[in-house]
């Protein structure tokens, strides 16, 4: 049971993130500064928005877990909801970048139903997605690799945002004289119906090239029972917290950057490179982390890379906005290194779902990863819930061509400095997590006598 994956069915698996990607990087950088500075919201109603909306997501992905633990079909346990939900998933992404001519009060309803629609389908997806990963392979150093092609191609869709979504904006929304986009709204609806097409595309291509190879079990008791079985593993709960912790840095981070780039360091010019370039160094961070270090510990590799980030998240607060040269460096080595810890946590997020198998004998394994992808959005919403709050409270205007001090320390602050003081706790906690490489190695063969005598 541990096969080894072929390069083109890993690009395949990859491509499927492409897809998720092409949305989450876009809702992580764009939507916020398209809610506020396009669409028309304050800053307050806007981090409420995206706060509330996670309280949907606290029953969805739960039963999103719970109903790919029972699913059989012809195509496998997981892999039929790729296409099942490619079509309404692309459509979505679309929709929630539009801005209807409603009035305020319409508008904010739109704006929650499209992008209430946006998470829900998101949910549907990508928790089976995600958890396709343990039914290929049971090798933990393949899926470590698995993961390694995952993000590398995953933000090879962030790379694509980076690259084509402003200069889209700019195409189908017209540009005077000054590069200024004349009209914004449509740009971004139309660059998004082309980015959502592409996402239907792309996971298309991941289900047709992907095949699940371990049968994984039904489980027969109850989601209520399942819940709760899941929550008596500390494992779990540790990666859990993790991601809530580790997604409200980077979300913060990712939420404020446009922002940084045009209100701190006042080169809106230079946006599709300075965040096309933490892609590429994103990317160069993924494919090399399975050489580096997949015979390594994983757990206290994580550590250290966080550690180092911790280092330059704050050194980099005390960049004078005048060296954007600096800052772009700076963010270059931030997006290497945080995509070098990624593929790293996400294997462990697979081995926690084995940890469960060999204790209590059940395969929690949509459940594990609908509850991790709830932890992730919840840091989503978060972390734009608290840039827009942040910013509200500053008094930031959207309408003014000069912020005042403390708006542009602020979100110098929330760019560097508090995510930074975040990864502090983050491995506080990680240094309970107890599933090392040894102890791994002792599940494994433990799993393999279970399945040799259920033969």
């Amino acid at each position: 049971m541990n096969q080894l994956l072929s390069i083109k069915e890993k690009i395949a698996y990859g491509l499927g993130d492409t897809a998720s990607n092409l949305v989450w990087q876009t809702a992580m950088i764009f939507l916020a500064y398209f809610y506020t500075d396009v669409y028309g919201l304050s800053p307050g109603v806007m981090g409420t928005m995206f706060l509330l909306l996670r309280c949907m997501d606290a029953i969805t992905d739960p039963m999103m877990g719970a109903l790919c633990d029972r699913t059989r079909s012809k195509h496998g346990q997981f892999r039929p909801y790729l296409l099942w939900c490619a079509i309404p998933f692309g459509v979505a992404c679309a929709i929630t970048f539009y801005t209807p001519n409603l009035g305020s009060t319409g508008k904010i309803i739109y704006a929650f139903v499209t992008y209430g629609i946006l998470t829900l389908l998101y949910t549907a997806i990508n928790v089976p997605y995600c958890a396709m990963a343990s039914s290929l392979t049971a090798n933990s150093q393949e899926r470590t690799s698995l993961q390694s092609y995952r993000f590398a191609l995953s933000t090879m869709g962030g790379l694509i945002i980076a690259l084509l979504a402003l200069p889209l904006v700019k195409l189908i929304g017209g540009e005077d004289d000054l590069g200024k986009v004349i009209n914004p709204q449509n740009g971004y609806f139309g660059a998004m119906i082309i980015m959502g097409a592409l996402a239907i595309i792309l996971f298309l291509v991941c289900f047709k090239n992907t095949k699940e190879r371990i049968e994984l079990p039904v489980s027969s008791s109850g989601i209520k029972e399942d819940i709760k079985v899941l929550f008596k593993n500390q494992q779990w709960r540790i990666i859990f917290i993790a991601n809530i912790i580790l997604l409200l840095a980077v979300v913060m981070r990712g939420t404020v950057m446009m922002y940084y780039i045009d209100r701190v360091l006042n080169r809106h010019e230079l946006a599709t490179y300075f965040i096309a370039g933490g892609m590429i160094a994103a990317i160069i961070g993924a494919i090399i982390t399975a050489p580096l270090f997949g015979k390594l510990d994983k757990v206290k590799t994580y550590k250290a890379i966080i550690f180092v980030s911790l280092i330059i998240f704050i050194g980099s607060f005390f960049i004078p906005k005048e060296w954007f040269m600096l800052a772009l460096c700076v963010h270059l080595v931030v997006s290497l290194i945080q995509m070098m810890s990624t593929p790293l946590l996400w294997s462990m997020m697979s081995d926690v779902v084995d940890y469960e198998k060999a204790v209590s004998g059940k395969q929690l394994g949509g459940l594990v990863f609908a509850s991790v992808l709830f932890a992730i959005k919840f840091g989503l919403a978060l972390g734009g819930a608290v840039v827009g709050w942040s910013l509200a409270i500053a008094g930031y205007d959207a309408n003014l061509t000069v912020q005042p001090d403390n708006v542009i320390a602020l979100i110098n602050m929330l760019f560097t400095i508090i995510p930074g003081l975040l990864f502090i706790p983050l491995i506080l906690v990680m240094n309970n997590y107890g599933l090392n490489n040894e102890k791994l190695e002792s599940i494994s063969l433990a799993l393999k006598e279970k399945r040799l005598l259920a033969k």
